[in-house]
């Protein structure tokens, strides 16, 4: 469910009109609704109401600042995977103690930054990384707490470049060599391993893979408890999908939450979970403009003010965007099948192939809806491009929480040299 619906005759975030938004801000940009990213949260939580559990909104899923800050305010941590997440982190006010620090690269710099921090754990991907953390909170004179993260070898059957579960992918520590990593963890005076994590991938359709890894690492924490570990918090990671088409309806967050709390109560353990796209994903949509309407003997192109730059997901994951017009359309007869394409000199600018759609022409509004996660922080600056605004509503109000920027603040970011002048 979310708060992006038509408003006499004109899509509407909440009670502010896109078509309002286009005129004032221009297009392309992002808008966000509040009231779908407070709601999404509650729902999330509410699962979780009989064991303790954090919740830690997965920061590269949707890094604005308003948008961790709307979490924040209704409890959220924060599950971050570098230094410059947990400076965002802590800008919007999540308390560090209630930041998890993932990913499998974090340098000696990084570490020694959240150790000063405080915040509350990090999760560790290799052995070479605990001997370096241990290092660096040394160094400090301080203690890391640790979760260890462990590759239970599960498939997640999702999108192959998201997929992170499997022996063969980057993240985590092979199921072969948790005991002897948890061994090494005991050696260093300056870590506090205090848990175990997993993470299986992301945008996951099916409760299947997560039930095999979670039994797989509930076992495991029987295990170390029996051998003297003092296991007390379990992160489960997140990865829950979101309806991107209607023809895939994933679990329920009630469903996800009962199967977890069913196997991991008997535990007594503190939960983390990290969910991202399913609180922002459908919180959303990316409005664009229709330059012109191409139409060939082969094909008819509708190309948008949008690019690839701006909205990624659909060149790098083949993945679906439903794509409304702004002004409602209630006659299906005018409406035909044709591409929608970017202005990216690349073949792989398209966002979609044979969508049926009204007859657009040039001048129209559409808009991407669940494009609040993994649209504007994966945006760039190619072929020149200005990176695109994000507009935050709330009820009746809007506010721009990242704007556009110009051609002179782009441009100033290169330096010619001396010997150029």
């Amino acid at each position: 469910m979310d708060h992006f619906n038509y408003h006499k005759g004109w899509l509407a975030a909440e009670d502010v009109s896109i078509k309002t938004l286009a005129e004032e801000i221009g297009t392309p940009f992002y808008c966000y609704s509040t009231a779908t990213l407070v709601r999404h949260y509650r729902v999330f939580a509410e699962g979780f109401k009989e064991i303790p559990t954090q919740i830690c909104y997965a920061l590269k899923a949707n890094s604005n600042i308003a948008v961790i800050k709307t979490l924040a305010n209704e409890g959220a941590g924060a599950d971050c995977v570098s230094e410059g997440e947990v400076m965002r982190a802590l800008k919007a006010g999540v308390d560090p103690k209630k930041i998890v620090f993932s990913g499998v690269g974090k340098s000696r710099g990084e570490m020694a930054f959240a150790l000063k921090k405080k915040i509350g754990q990090f999760n560790v991907e290799s052995r070479e990384e605990l001997k370096m953390l241990s290092e660096v909170a040394a160094s400090l004179s301080v203690t890391a707490n640790i979760a260890i993260r462990v590759n239970p070898d599960v498939d997640a059957h999702t999108n192959d470049k998201i997929t992170t579960g499997r022996k063969t992918d980057k993240f985590g520590i092979g199921w072969e060599e948790v005991k002897e990593t948890y061994a090494d963890a005991k050696r260093y005076g300056s870590l506090n391993v205090v848990g175990v994590s997993t993470h299986i991938g992301s945008q996951i359709t099916d409760l299947a893979p997560f039930e095999a890894a979670f039994k797989r690492v509930v076992g495991l924490v029987e295990e170390l408890r029996t051998e003297g570990y003092a296991i007390k918090r379990l992160d489960l990671g997140g990865g829950l999908g979101i309806p991107y088409h209607h023809t895939k309806i994933p679990p329920s967050p009630a469903d996800y939450a009962r199967l977890i709390t069913t196997l991991v109560k008997p535990l007594q353990v503190e939960l983390i979970v990290e969910p991202g796209r399913v609180l922002c994903g459908n919180a959303g949509i990316l409005v664009s403009r229709v330059i012109l309407v191409k139409r060939t003997p082969h094909r008819t192109f509708a190309v948008i003010d949008a690019g690839m730059n701006d909205l990624i997901r659909p060149t790098l994951y083949s993945a679906h965007h439903d794509i409304v017009p702004v002004e409602e359309v209630l006659n299906k007869k005018v409406f035909e099948k044709m591409d929608v394409v970017g202005p990216v000199c690349e073949t792989g600018d398209v966002f979609a192939r044979d969508r049926e759609l009204p007859q657009l022409k040039e001048g129209d509004l559409i808009a991407f809806r669940s494009a609040g996660a993994y649209g504007a922080v994966m945006a760039g600056t190619y072929n020149t491009r200005l990176l695109v605004p994000e507009v935050m509503v709330n009820g009746e109000k809007h506010a721009v929480i990242r704007a556009r920027e110009s051609y002179k603040q782009l441009l100033a970011h290169d330096k010619v040299p001396g010997w150029l002048s």
